[in-house]
Order: C-alpha cells, then sequence, then structure tokens
C-alpha cells in the first residue's frame, strides 16, 4: 500500500493512504542502516509503501520503503551535535513565523532557515505575528525588517493569529499547497492553525514570563487537512538552526542578493570576506547588502558552532 505520513513521534508514523484511511506504521530496521543520518528517518510529509500486518487484535503496518523526496528542510539535531533532524520533505512553501519579541526572532535565525530553503528551492513566506502587541517604535522596526526582506524577494505578511488580521491572505497562500509552518516555541504557529481552522483546536500555551520564551506546545510534527483545500505541517518550536550539508564555497549563492552581485567580483570562488575587488563588500559599503544578512553570512562561512544557538549572550555579540 502507499500513503503520506501525517504524524512522526519518532517510533511510529500516522500514514493516509490514497483512499484516505489513516494507519499506524512503524519501520523496518534496515532503515537505521541505510546511510540515512538523520535522527528521523521517515519524516511528515514522506511518501511512503508500506504493508499491513496483524498485532494481537490491531491491525498496524510496516514501512518498507521510502518514495524520492522532492525537497526538505534539515538542521542539525542539537547544539554541537553531528546528528541532522530533518523537520518535513515534499513541501510546496514555508511560513516562518517571526516575532520581535515574546520571543525574540533574531536575524541570524532567520537567514540560515532562509539559506537552507533556498539551497532545497523551497519558497518561504515571512508571517510577521503578534503585530497587535507592538508599540509604534516596535512596528517600526518590523517595517525595516519586513522592507530588508521584501527587497531581497521574499513575500512578507505582517499577521496577528489572535486577532485575525491578515489571516486570509495568508489562506490565499496555501490553497493547494503543502505548507510547513516553522519558528521558535512561542512565535504563535499553533493559534495561527486554530485561526485558519478553528475546529482543529490546537494546544496553546502562554509565553514563559521569566524567560520571555515559549513553552512547547506542540511535541511532533504533524500534517492537517483543512477545510480550504490546504494542507499545513505544524511542527515543534526550534531553538536554533544549524545548516547541514553546506560548503563554504556555496553559502553565498544561498543569498539572493549576494549571488546577484557575484559575477561582479574580481575571483569566481570570491568568499566575500578577505578577497579583493569583492562586489558584495562593496555593496556593503554602499549600504546596498544588509549588514546584518552579512554578518549571518560570515558566521556561517567560518562555521561558528555557538551560532547553531542563539541564546541571550549571544545576542549581546550579535
Amino acid at each position: 500500500m502507499k500513503g503520506k505520513v501525517y504524524k512522526s513521534t519518532g517510533s511510529w508514523y500516522t500514514v493516509k493512504t490514497e483512499k484516505g484511511t489513516f494507519y499506524e506504521c512503524r519501520i523496518k530496521g534496515k532503515f537505521r542502516i541505510r546511510g540515512i543520518k538523520s535522527t528521523n528517518p521517515v519524516a511528515v510529509g514522506d511518501n511512503v509503501e508500506f504493508e499491513l500486518e496483524t498485532v494481537g487484535d490491531e491491525t498496524v503496518g510496516v514501512i518498507s520503503d521510502i518514495e524520492e523526496r522532492k525537497n526538505y528542510i534539515i538542521r542539525k539535531s542539537v547544539n554541537l551535535s553531528k546528528q541532522t533532524h530533518i523537520i518535513a520533505v515534499n513541501l510546496d512553501q514555508v511560513f516562518l513565523m517571526v516575532t520581535l519579541n515574546n520571543p525574540k526572532t533574531y536575524t541570524i535565525f532567520i537567514d540560515r532557515f532562509l539559506a537552507t530553503a533556498e539551497a532545497y528551492d523551497i519558497p518561504v513566506v515571512l508571517l510577521f505575528n503578534k503585530i497587535d502587541t507592538y508599540s509604534q517604535e516596535e512596528l517600526a522596526e518590523i517595517k525595516y525588517l519586513a522592507s530588508l526582506y521584501r527587497s531581497i524577494g521574499y513575500t512578507c505578511i505582517g499577521i496577528s493569529a489572535l486577532t485575525g488580521t491578515h489571516i486570509e491572505e495568508v489562506k490565499e497562500l496555501m490553497k493547494d499547497k503543502i505548507s510547513l509552518f516553522a519558528g521558535h516555541s512561542g512565535v504563535g504557529k499553533s493559534t495561527l492553525v486554530n485561526a485558519l481552522e478553528p475546529t482543529l483546536k490546537l494546544k496553546t500555551a502562554e509565553i514563559s514570563d521569566q524567560h520571555m520564551q515559549g513553552q512547547h506546545t506542540t511535541t511532533f510534527a504533524e500534517m492537517y487537512d483543512l477545510s480550504f483545500g490546504a494542507r499545513i505541517i505544524d511542527t515543534p518550536g526550534i531553538k536554533g538552526f544549524g545548516v547541514v550539508d553546506m560548503e563554504k564555497e556555496e553559502i553565498g549563492d544561498y543569498f539572493p542578493e549576494f549571488f546577484e552581485l557575484k559575477s561582479e567580483c574580481k575571483f569566481n570562488n570570491c568568499l566575500h570576506i578577505d578577497e579583493p575587488h569583492c562586489a558584495v563588500k562593496r555593496a556593503l559599503d554602499e549600504d546596498k547588502v544588509s549588514w546584518s544578512r552579512y554578518k549571518s553570512y560570515v558566521q556561517m562561512v567560518s562555521g561558528e558552532e555557538s551560532a547553531y544557538r542563539v541564546d541571550e549572550h549571544q545576542a549581546k555579540r550579535l
């Protein structure tokens, strides 16, 4: 039988068949020795083949094969870990949710996520959530960030999952597509899903007052079919985002504004750091390229392990 993985708990997978029937499935041991180094050899969004077997009074599935993936979002699984974690696969687009505070989303996190999505040709829409809670000064900062990323080519929308501001605009972008919702814990992913489809009633939680950080309400990645012809994948909050399998020579290609200037550099293998006659550094000096984006790029090229997880101490350095 064939089906699509709708939920992954790490050991069991909920698979929906082409006829719409759901089965709880496990995987054969061979997946663990096939050379897949990720912590989850099967991910939400995977198209799989499975066989049914009876265990006691229950009928369960055994996944025997995974179809080739068209793309995926992958990151280092934990700080300093050599293992990787595949967040979701076979995506049409990603909505990266950003909040100015409660919790703070730093540009280094945004830029790492965007570069990974660029590497796998996955369109990203930036959703600046909680705009109903910001002061005029904070809204100005949001507008600045949105302007920055729009100038690069990314769609940016200011939303309020709580009040419904611009939710219809998000719905239109989602129709007939599989979308991943990603971001830190507490940015409002589950609240947004509930606003899009109130009948789902996903669990949400208040921000921790002590640390101003979100609390995990989504424990496992899970896909949902929505009434307006869309599918979404809700994911656990991401604290840090370590990029995977990127050679330093290619990282600049995943920053679109750098890639556009690449042909103007004196050296075709220019890293845009110490080389003379570099078009990116010239654009930087002329304020045509964002300093925050350049800092993110330099950190990625230098492979700073500390940048995989942005904490308060590191934020001060940035």
